[in-house]
């Protein structure tokens, strides 16, 4: 989502006729945008502070905005602690940047904008071009969350839940395709809560499915109390919609998952699975888990490696509890820290063995790829097949947008490497 929004506030800026450089050192203005769902994030806002600092020790300062969810969560804090930084929008104000960029250019006092403005946002962005052209590109379709898990900082930096209509998600989609986008990612933080006056999640997709250039689409990121009937359907239903679900489930213990809030059991998170599996057999999953919650004992732990061995995640992203300020698990006793780290350890090493074995009875076996860029060196081309693994093949021909069949040879952790099947059924999708 913060990608999404990156490139919104790119679209944004070119109207006050600031342009993209990768070269930090003939900025003018630094927007840094931000996530605060773990304390690294936030300690990495300081940190490329003192790097822009570094670079223009001898040089007129650039205009410096932090923008995001650390914004949103720390502002006056960053203001105090940071002269360097010029102002804090967070992420439900960043339509706001423009405004806040031609003050600063006239020398005004530190401004701090961090209200939530989601619908005026929004109205803002439906009238700018999306100009994003990549193969895959995202779209946030929700925003904001309800839950209230206890650890969780995200209903206190993005609000309430909020869906954007079905017909701007329409006409953005359609500009996306127009702009050379064969795959959309649907965003939201939690996609499958999305309602906009009855219609949902499984509708959007049904809609969007009917654009002719649109070859695959995904959505990220699901939460289980939401995955209602009708979205299972259209797994079943939609020939479009890959067959990867990233589910966060966070623990295999009931005990863990009622102390975090999260409003499902393990149970019902099982039969989620068991039905997604029957409409729709070769489908994977991937997920989210947080180690060492206060609270977890090693036995809660064990459970949560039993459920990974029981689902086989293709992919899981795991990290050992932090506390987030201003949640209610914020003042929680933490676990022993050496206890949580090696039951971190433990439980990454089963599921780098689950994904190793997966990636290895892969060799010899055919993948649908959507290639989505030219690498930079040689003639390798990067896309990925229906389950979201990343590809790399060779070829003399342009390979851009286009959907080819590809045998796999080798893997390794991260990676299929493989040759493109030739004189096979294939259809160039390249605009």
């Amino acid at each position: 989502m913060n990608e999404y929004d990156s490139n919104r506030i790119l679209d944004l800026t070119k109207k006050i006729n600031y342009t993209h450089t990768d070269n930090l050192c003939e900025a003018d203005c630094y927007i840094l945008n931000t996530c605060h769902i773990r304390e690294k994030a936030t300690d990495k806002v300081y940190h490329d502070i003192g790097r822009v600092k570094k670079k223009f020790k001898n040089k007129p300062k650039p205009i410096v905005l932090i923008v995001g969810c650390v914004a949103q969560a720390e502002g006056n804090i960053l203001l105090k602690k940071e002269k360097y930084i010029d102002a804090i929008i967070g992420p439900q104000s960043y339509h706001q940047i423009n405004d806040t960029i031609s003050k600063l250019e006239k020398k005004l006092n530190p401004i701090n904008i961090t209200e939530f403005d989601v619908i005026e946002k929004f109205d803002s962005l439906n009238i700018l071009k999306n100009t994003d052209n990549r193969i895959s590109s995202f779209l946030t379709i929700q925003e904001g969350c309800d839950k209230f898990c206890k650890f969780c900082v995200v209903p206190y930096t993005r609000g309430a839940e909020y869906s954007r209509s079905m017909e701007e998600l329409v006409s953005e989609a359609n500009q996306l395709v127009k702009n050379g986008a064969r795959e959309i990612n649907l965003l939201g933080q939690n996609v499958n809560a999305y309602n906009f006056k009855g219609k949902k999640l499984s509708d959007l997709i049904k809609e969007i499915s009917k654009i002719k250039n649109l070859k695959r689409i995904r959505y990220t990121t699901s939460h289980p109390i939401d995955f209602s009937e009708d979205l299972i359907e259209v797994h079943q239903k939609c020939e479009k919609l890959m067959p990867l679900i990233h589910l966060p489930v966070q623990s295999g213990s009931n005990k863990i998952l009622k102390a975090m809030n999260r409003k499902h059991t393990i149970e019902e998170y099982l039969e989620i699975v068991r039905k997604l599996i029957k409409v729709k057999p070769d489908i994977k999953f991937s997920s989210d888990f947080i180690i060492g919650y206060p609270g977890e004992t090693y036995d809660d732990f064990k459970k949560t490696v039993k459920l990974m061995t029981k689902i086989r995640f293709i992919n899981s992203f795991s990290f050992i509890f932090s506390a987030r300020p201003g949640t209610p698990a914020f003042k929680l006793d933490k676990i022993n820290e050496k206890d949580a780290k090696n039951r971190l350890l433990e439980f990454q090493q089963v599921g780098e063995d689950i994904k190793s074995n997966y990636r290895k009875k892969l060799i010899n076996k055919t993948v649908n790829v959507l290639f989505e860029n030219k690498m930079k060196s040689g003639n390798k081309y990067f896309g990925r097949d229906e389950h979201f693994n990343s590809v790399i093949v060779e070829s003399n021909n342009d390979l851009t947008g286009k959907i080819k069949n590809v045998n796999i040879v080798k893997v390794n952790q991260n990676t299929l490497f493989g040759e493109v099947i030739l004189n096979s059924s294939q259809t160039n999708y390249a605009a």
